[in-house]
């Protein structure tokens, strides 16, 4: 088991050209504060993520909790802890 309980990291998201925190568990758990904000936008999002696509040339919406830079997150912690970090997502 890991040496920690919890940790995190803030990132620049360039598929909603936003930061998110990425937080990983020591079960393995993660999570993402864009998924929670931009997997399923309503209202005032759903605006900002269409000005936010047009400023920048291209469709914005985030990857879900599959995206590679969870993954990449993720994988280098389980490196860091020598593979000991299963993964699994917070909505199971």
């Amino acid at each position: 088991m890991a040496n920690w309980t919890i940790t995190a990291t803030t990132i620049y998201c360039d598929s909603v050209e936003d930061e998110v925190t990425l937080i990983i568990k020591n079960d393995g758990t993660v999570q993402c504060t864009g998924y929670s904000r931009y997997s399923k936008p309503t209202g005032e999002i759903v605006s900002l993520m269409k000005i936010k696509s047009k400023q920048a040339g291209k469709q914005l919406e985030c990857e879900g909790l599959e995206c590679s830079r969870i993954t990449q997150y993720h994988d280098k912690l389980m490196a860091e802890e020598g593979g000991e970090i299963g993964r699994s997502t917070g909505s199971e």
